[in-house]
């Protein structure tokens, strides 16, 4: 599905977000930072390359006239178009994708990575490399490599079956590769991933410069979500090897980085990522959007918001819940926020798990809220129970509407909390909810803690600042990188201050 919307402006500065998941077909944090962005910045010109499910989700957010087009980018729908290449054509098609496949198991032969990727993006251009993928002959070249002697996924028995499983992921994890690749501007990648490979594409084929903003860190959460996914080892080395090596590649080749906190910085650092082209920039909200949210309500109340899905860990919240109701019988847990498609199950299991624990009636799945707001204000303490995130805007939020929140030490999280909140570790109700305890029995320290949040917010994390930041990105990055990538740019003088020094500090 493709939308058109608003006319180009000669002269606008141009750029190409890539997303997957999100903006603008969904709601939730990553989805409200895109739309801020793009809001925020009027007078410059965006397109929307959008990784999808089907194809068939609908436009939830109402797009301004500065967003140009929406390209949409099926990873579960209908293949690509195109045909099977023949000849000289499938010759190099099957020894790249040979050197492909290599790369992903051997790991003495890492470095045929890239310029295997960038041979299997041109044929997705041509529309040759799906075709390819659904063939017998790439679950043959996979049946072959991966029994090669010395190899460690050799010793796991791979199966023809896994082979054909491991094909057809990696067939719809490349899909975005045939997506028209943006040809000026700034490709803005908002995750790592999939959504990353049209960027990747167009920096090898037109030299757009690649921004990489990472909220959460994709490659940690590939790995937690494989560990219970229904596959054979085999599949799940080929898989996460093609998100290890992709995750990478595009650290190694973005312009600049932009993580959403220090921690996700290390995980950059480790796969590789130049330190010189990393730069922190926070979310931000906007303070008189979030105001104080006023009273608290009578009853003893734990709220949180945010989408019903495995990696916010609901189940141990609702245990957390069960163990401050044993103390506090009158207490409440109300949880705001929709369920994605394909998510009921969890909800069910949620909501199984409240009935089986003997607290049916005090946990409320409030679904999605009309205001947010309203959801920071049903709480006298608001809780985030993620085993993953990055920064989260659920916690900056309720921050600014002078709430106390308890929550788990993941990403982020502690650099927007401080002082102002309690954290503890991921997956320990026990721990969640003495921390919980400790404030729904504490009124004077809650107010304390929630009136501190909110001061934080205002000092630190206002939307402004994080629009002005990327601003600034956006309209010095294309010189950096014209800059930087040119062997034959002359010298710069001595102590002349370039924009690769003031993007990257």
């Amino acid at each position: 599905m493709h939308v058109h919307h608003g006319a180009r402006r000669p002269g606008a500065a141009h750029v190409t977000l890539l997303t997957e998941g999100t903006y603008p077909h969904s709601h939730g944090g990553v989805s409200v930072w895109c739309d801020q962005l793009v809001q925020g910045m009027p007078d410059l010109d965006f397109d929307v390359i959008a990784v999808t499910g089907t194809g068939r989700e609908p436009v939830v957010w109402e797009l301004p006239a500065q967003v140009h087009q929406v390209r949409s980018v099926p990873m579960w729908g209908e293949p690509p178009e195109g045909r099977a290449p023949r000849g000289r054509a499938l010759t190099r098609l099957t020894a790249a994708y040979e050197r492909f496949l290599t790369a992903l198991l051997d790991p003495c032969a890492e470095d045929q990575f890239p310029p295997a990727l960038y041979l299997l993006a041109r044929a997705a251009a041509d529309g040759t490399l799906s075709p390819f993928l659904r063939g017998d002959r790439a679950i043959a070249l996979l049946a072959t490599v991966w029994n090669r002697p010395g190899l460690a996924v050799r010793e796991a028995r791979p199966t023809l079956h896994d082979a054909v499983t491991a094909t057809a992921l990696l067939e719809h994890a490349l899909r975005p590769l045939a997506a028209p690749t943006p040809e000026h501007g700034v490709a803005h990648a908002v995750s790592g991933g999939v959504a990353v490979l049209p960027g990747l594409a167009a920096l090898d084929r037109h030299g757009v410069p690649l921004l990489l903003t990472e909220h959460g860190v994709y490659l940690r959460e590939r790995y937690l979500g494989y560990r219970t996914a229904p596959y054979r080892w085999p599949v799940k080395a080929v898989v996460l090897g093609f998100f290890r090596l992709l995750a990478e590649e595009s650290y190694r080749r973005a312009a600049l980085i932009t993580p959403g906190n220090r921690y996700n910085r290390l995980w950059e650092e480790q796969g590789g990522a130049d330190p010189k082209a990393i730069r922190t920039v926070y979310n931000g909200v906007d303070p008189a959007a979030f105001p104080p949210a006023g009273p608290e309500p009578g009853t003893p109340t734990l709220s949180w918001a945010g989408r019903v899905d495995p990696i916010k860990d609901l189940e141990t919240l609702i245990r957390a819940f069960s163990l401050v109701r044993a103390e506090i019988p009158e207490a409440r847990l109300r949880l705001f926020g929709g369920t994605p498609r394909g998510g009921e199950a969890y909800w069910e299991r949620c909501a199984a798990l409240a009935a089986e624990l003997g607290h049916g009636d005090a946990v409320a799945f409030e679904g999605r809220v009309e205001d947010i707001k309203d959801a920071y204000a049903a709480g006298n303490v608001v809780m985030l129970s993620s085993i993953s995130e990055g920064f989260p805007f659920t916690l900056i939020e309720a921050m600014s509407c002078g709430r106390a929140t308890v929550s788990t030490d993941v990403g982020g999280v502690r650099e927007a909390v401080g002082d102002t909140g309690l954290v503890v570790p991921p997956r320990d109700p026990e721990r969640m909810a003495a921390a919980a305890l400790e404030l729904l029995r504490d009124g004077d320290r809650r107010r304390a803690m929630g009136e501190a949040a909110r001061l934080r917010v205002i000092e630190q994390f206002t939307l402004r600042q994080t629009i002005d930041t990327f601003r600034s990105i956006y309209l010095e990055l294309p010189y950096h990188t014209r800059e930087f990538t040119n062997p034959s740019a002359p010298e710069r003088e001595p102590g002349r201050r370039t924009a690769a020094g003031s993007l990257a500090g």
